[in-house]
């Protein structure tokens, strides 16, 4: 099957309570590959909403590094904009905008750090550049131009040529842990189907939302 007759079949699939997985992060998993395989733009990017503390909401787009069924992790400047967000109100959501096959994944949880272990653990294994643009921008900061930040590329470069590159104190990863993870399949007629997880203490409950 070609990648274009790939993404048809996948776009005209059907959702229902019956046929999904129990475990949502299970269902996540064969749509996340799916997509995969479909050859999507940036699969693994999510739209990440975090609310400040006056109740003002942010949207952005970050990259879904790695989950499990301990939840998703990004990573970020931990002076960021939105890290500033989740240390006063770490109610978050993220969205899986794949247009390309008809389909979405809506998640609502909480944001919390990770270790710093974990985050050198993936830090280390990040390209050179990245690492060093790690230690260069002051995320979300107000500069006077690009060439600033390039200036300081050449410098970072220059003091790093000859070792590794240490883990930045001000940058990490953020776990996000479900509430609820909701999938989102169009279908004819905008009577598109929508099957809801919603976390019932240890384990979780699965309904069907009217579209």
């Amino acid at each position: 099957m070609n990648i274009a007759d790939l993404k048809r079949k996948l776009s005209e699939a059907k959702l229902a309570k019956e046929t999904v997985d129990a475990n949502p992060f299970e269902q996540f998993k064969k749509w996340f590959d799916e997509a995969l395989k479909a050859e999507l733009l940036e699969p693994n990017a999510m739209v990440l909403t975090t609310v400040d503390k006056a109740k003002q909401p942010t949207q952005r787009t970050v990259l879904l590094k790695y989950f499990d069924e301990k939840g998703f992790v990004f990573f970020t400047n931990y002076k960021s904009k939105k890290s500033a967000h989740i240390q006063v109100n770490n109610a978050v959501s993220i969205l899986f905008p794949w247009y390309e096959i008809k389909r979405q994944v809506i998640i609502t949880g909480e944001a919390s750090k990770i270790s710093t272990t974990e985050s050198a653990k993936y830090f280390l294994s990040r390209p050179f550049g990245s690492q060093l643009g790690a230690w260069i921008s002051h995320q979300s900061k107000v500069i006077n131009s690009r060439s600033l930040l390039e200036g300081k590329l050449e410098e970072m470069k220059r003091k790093f040529s000859e070792g590794k590159v240490p883990v930045p104190d001000f940058w990490g990863g953020y776990k996000i842990v479900p509430e609820s993870m909701e999938f989102w399949q169009s279908r004819p007629n905008r009577l598109h189907d929508r099957v809801m997880y919603s976390r019932d203490k240890d384990d979780w409950k699965i309904s069907i939302l009217s579209p």
